[in-house]
């Protein structure tokens, strides 16, 4: 069965709230700011800034950014350190393209994170 981009972002994104480690509660807050972070520092520096942080909620938004950005095959690993040197390796067309597809897939991610769902 085809499914559509959007369709793969937003089943990924409620499997990854469905698998979310830490409490819901505090990720739905991180996660409503989070494309806003992206795009006032860039991926690569919200990517750092997660790492740095590290808390629970942060923890999880960087595994979900990365994992999806390797489901896409646009990393080739979604080892911390590895994953934060492809970024910084990628050419400006596929850094855009990883910043464009990771926004993407964090609107459905927020819209199910900030839902009665869970």
């Amino acid at each position: 069965m085809n499914t559509t981009k959007a369709q793969q972002r937003s089943g990924y994104a409620l499997e990854e709230l469905l698998s979310l480690g830490c409490d819901r509660e505090k990720f739905a807050k991180f996660s409503a700011g989070l494309p806003s972070l992206i795009l006032q520092n860039g991926l690569g520096q919200a990517l750092a800034f997660l790492l740095a942080k590290g808390k629970d909620e942060h923890k999880a938004g960087f595994s979900i950014i990365i994992k999806w950005l390797g489901k896409e095959k646009i990393l080739q690993s979604t080892n911390d350190r590895q994953a934060v040197h492809g970024i910084s390796q990628l050419s400006q067309q596929d850094y855009l393209r990883a910043q464009s597809e990771t926004l993407k897939m964090l609107e459905w991610l927020k819209r199910y994170a900030n839902s009665d769902l869970f």
